[in-house]
C-alpha cells in the first residue's frame, strides 16, 4: 500500500489549473497548424493564424488562452493500492482548484446558485468523477471547460430503431445550431448509450482524447471520420465566419445500453480546448 498525502494533491491540480489555461495541448496546436495548411478560405485562414498566434502569446508571456478559464472537471484514476492521508481526495482536489485560479490569476466563474448567481470567488466546487484501477498511483485528468461552447451542447433519447443517419443528421443538427456561438473551430466529444446520465458523462469524457487518436471501437471510428467530414463541409468555419474547418476532431464514447434505449448526447468543445494531466 503506497500512502499519498494531499497536499501532493492539491499542488499537482493547483499546477493542471494554471498550464491548461496557459498552454494550448500540442495535440491541439497540431490540429489547428493542419487545419490552416488545409484550409482554402482566405479569412478562416487569418483566423487560425490568430489563435496559433494567440497560443503562443499565451504560452509566453504566462497569461490565459481566452478570458473565460472555464469551470474544472477533473476525472481521476485511483489505484486500489493509494491510501490518501491528511484529508479526502475531493477535498484535495478542490482545494487545488481554488489554489490554482488564485495563483494564475484565473477568472472564477462558478454560482453558488443557479438562480441567485452569487460568485463562489473560488471558482469550485469542482466537476469529480473518480475510477479505481489496478495499481499504486493516481493519474489525474483535469479540463478546464468553457461555458460558451458547455451551452450549445445537447442530448437527445432516440428510440432503439433508430438509424445511423438519423443519429448522424441529429449531431450535425447540433453543430449548426451552435454555429459560431461556440467560438469554432470545435471538438465534438459525443456519448453514445449508458443511461439518461451516463451518456452525458461519457460525452464529456471523450473530449479527454488526444486530437489524432484512434478509437478501440471500429463502428465509432468510422462514425468519427463520417461525421467530421460531413460537420466540416457545413461552411461553419473558424469563428462562424465560413471556411472548411468548423470541427478539428470527433470524439465517440461508446457504452452498452437498456434494449429500449439509445441515448446520444453532444458535448462541444470550443478551439481554446485546455486539457492537461499528471500522475502521482
Amino acid at each position: 500500500m503506497r500512502t499519498v498525502k494531499t497536499a501532493q494533491i492539491t499542488k499537482t491540480i493547483a499546477d493542471l489549473c494554471i498550464r491548461a489555461n496557459y498552454e494550448l495541448s500540442s495535440d491541439v496546436l497540431c490540429a489547428l497548424k493542419s487545419a490552416l495548411r488545409k484550409e482554402t478560405n482566405s479569412t478562416a485562414k487569418d483566423i487560425l493564424k490568430q489563435l496559433i498566434e494567440n497560443a503562443s502569446i499565451a504560452r509566453r508571456e504566462r497569461i490565459p488562452i481566452c478570458q473565460d478559464t472555464g469551470f474544472a472537471v477533473v476525472l481521476v484514476e485511483l489505484g486500489q493500492d493509494v491510501k490518501i492521508a491528511g484529508g479526502t481526495l475531493e477535498k484535495a482536489i478542490n482545494d487545488g482548484v481554488k489554489l490554482g485560479y488564485k495563483k494564475g490569476y484565473l477568472r472564477k466563474s462558478i454560482v453558488a446558485h443557479p438562480l441567485d448567481r452569487k460568485n463562489t470567488k473560488t471558482n469550485i466546487p469542482a466537476h469529480i468523477h473518480i475510477d479505481h484501477v489496478p495499481g499504486n498511483k493516481i493519474k489525474i485528468k483535469f479540463m478546464a471547460k468553457g461555458g460558451g461552447a458547455e451551452n450549445c451542447s445537447q442530448i437527445k433519447l432516440f428510440k432503439p430503431t433508430a438509424s445511423e443517419k438519423e443519429i448522424k443528421a441529429f449531431i450535425v443538427d447540433v453543430v449548426k445550431q451552435a454555429g459560431a456561438s461556440a467560438c469554432p473551430p470545435l471538438i465534438i466529444g459525443i456519448g453514445k448509450g449508458g443511461t439518461f446520465d451516463k451518456a452525458v458523462f461519457l460525452a464529456k469524457k471523450s473530449l479527454f482524447r488526444k486530437i489524432g487518436s484512434k478509437n478501440r471501437d471500429k463502428i465509432s471510428a468510422r462514425l468519427e471520420k463520417e461525421l467530421l467530414a460531413e460537420i466540416n463541409k457545413t461552411g461553419i468555419g473558424p469563428a462562424g465566419l465560413g471556411g472548411n474547418t468548423t470541427a478539428l476532431a470527433v470524439f465517440i464514447e461508446p457504452f452498452p445500453c437498456h434494449i429500449a434505449s439509445l441515448p446520444v448526447a453532444v458535448n462541444i468543445e470550443c478551439h481554446a480546448h485546455r486539457v492537461k494531466e499528471a500522475i502521482i
